[in-house]
């Protein structure tokens, strides 16, 4: 240590060994709550100004005469006797209400003389007040945080992973070692928070919280409070203390926005923001917050058509869709109906604690043969419903819902003119061309480019294609 770096203590030692008594006295003399202190004979020593305030006693009053003879019933002398602290103690004097701590002083095992310490009881209420204010953001904390859904699915738990899903889920794995954002789109119905579930859980953030939030179930003059918080008296509604907001408690893990497509213009500007800044501000507040969040997005909607009809900004559909995955609807990938199935069978053996149920063959080609335009979750209510039907554990056709048609889907008449088999032959090669460069606006540049067409004309013979 250098000579300059210990002068401080020099001179700090020399004040204390010349001036003890009054280095004492100035100590106490600054501290913000009420000093008495007494000898062995109860002798009023020493009191400093807080104490004067707290109880209307002034010095010349109190020091140099018996505690007891000013303030009569005083317990401070009590504790030269026992030697036992006392803590919390109230009083009450002409009309001056305080709370009191006492100790007694020892100096090698003998009892000395004794302090009390004081407090007005309108600072001890505006403690109470404090602490009760934070145990109150404790407790809305530890709500929000209990009432969260968790991410308990892995890409273990996704059937098809083997079959119609082995590609997206080839991607999705090795999306979630990265840090990138992540747009999923598909149909509903089709699994998208399972997916954003599974990258969650491949994560380094797998250890920190994952907050789904549905932007369409939230109304929007609503969800901007949801997500960012808001501070105290932002607006006539808000809360004591405000509200953490959804972004915050993100923070070190994942958060997924379902249905992104609903989510307001106004919205998806503070959102873009938040994605190139890392950063959010409460309604209401003037304090940036840093958060450090991954950003999982889905959709059913189509992002391209709201772009160009204005209800989606292009950059922030380029900062969310790093990665995109998107989902094949279950009509596209009946492969995996069959293991679909005995899985939400099994599932509902365990629900009802019968025994395992069987599907008849006869039902099995009837759910093979419908479309399942509700994807996923329309199957598997469909086989909810059937094994509540069933009169045994054996499903037939007759226990199907009536949603599902009891006959196979009449094939599509081939066509059979010249002019219709070109176009068939035209929409099938403009399909592969963007399932081989994917559904973004720059990727269907590409696959525009690739068949010697423009962009419009792409959209228009997709548009005009023949409905199936």
């Amino acid at each position: 240590m250098s000579k300059s770096s210990r002068q401080p203590s020099h001179r700090l030692d020399s004040i204390v060994t010349t001036h003890p008594l009054e280095w004492l006295q100035a100590i106490i003399a600054s501290i913000n709550d009420g000093i008495l202190v007494i000898d062995s004979a109860g002798i009023v020593r020493m009191v400093n100004p807080e104490y004067t305030k707290i109880t209307g006693v002034r010095p010349d009053e109190i020091i140099g005469r018996p505690l007891l003879d000013v303030r009569p019933g005083a317990q401070l002398v009590s504790v030269l006797q026992d030697g036992h602290s006392r803590s919390g103690v109230f009083r009450s004097e002409g009309g001056v209400e305080y709370v009191v701590d006492m100790a007694p002083i020892v100096i090698d095992g003998k009892v000395v003389g004794a302090v009390s310490i004081s407090k007005a009881m309108t600072e001890v209420h505006a403690l109470y007040q404090q602490l009760k204010k934070h145990k109150e953001k404790v407790d809305i904390l530890e709500k929000t945080i209990g009432s969260m859904a968790k991410a308990r699915y892995t890409f273990e738990d996704i059937i098809g992973k083997e079959g119609g899903l082995r590609t997206t889920v080839t991607m999705a794995r090795k999306a979630a070692e990265t840090d990138l954002p992540v747009l999923i789109t598909g149909e509903s119905g089709t699994g998208k928070e399972l997916f954003a579930q599974a990258i969650h859980n491949k994560s380094t953030r797998a250890n920190g919280p994952f907050v789904p939030v549905n932007c369409s179930a939230i109304p929007n003059e609503l969800l901007e409070s949801e997500l960012f918080g808001y501070e105290e008296g932002a607006f006539t509604a808000a809360k004591r203390g405000g509200k953490v907001g959804l972004f915050e408690l993100a923070d070190h893990g994942t958060i997924f926005l379902d249905e992104i497509g609903d989510l307001s213009y106004h919205l998806q500007a503070k959102l873009l923001r938040v994605l190139q800044e890392k950063t959010v501000r409460r309604v209401g507040g003037t304090q940036e917050r840093t958060v450090n969040l991954r950003i999982i997005a889905a959709t059913n909607k189509n992002l391209d058509q709201l772009i160009r009809k204005s209800r989606f900004r292009e950059d922030l559909y380029y900062r969310l869709s790093v990665v995109n995955l998107h989902i094949p609807p279950l009509r596209e990938r009946k492969e995996d109906l069959l293991p679909l199935i005995y899985f939400f069978l099994g599932n509902s053996t365990v629900e009802s604690g019968k025994p395992c149920y069987s599907i008849s063959e006869e039902a099995i080609n009837v759910l093979q043969s419908y479309d399942w335009p509700g994807n996923v979750r329309e199957l598997k209510n469909a086989i909810e419903y059937a094994t509540c039907m069933a009169n045994d554990w054996t499903i037939t056709v007759e226990d199907l819902p009536g949603t599902v048609p009891r006959t196979p889907k009449m094939t599509k008449k081939p066509s059979s003119t010249l002019k219709a088999k070109i176009r068939e032959l035209e929409l099938e090669t403009i399909r592969a061309t963007i399932e081989k460069y994917g559904n973004s606006t720059e990727a269907k540049k590409r696959a525009a480019q690739e068949l010697g067409i423009s962009l419009a004309t792409l959209y228009n013979k997709m548009n005009n294609s023949p409905k199936s």
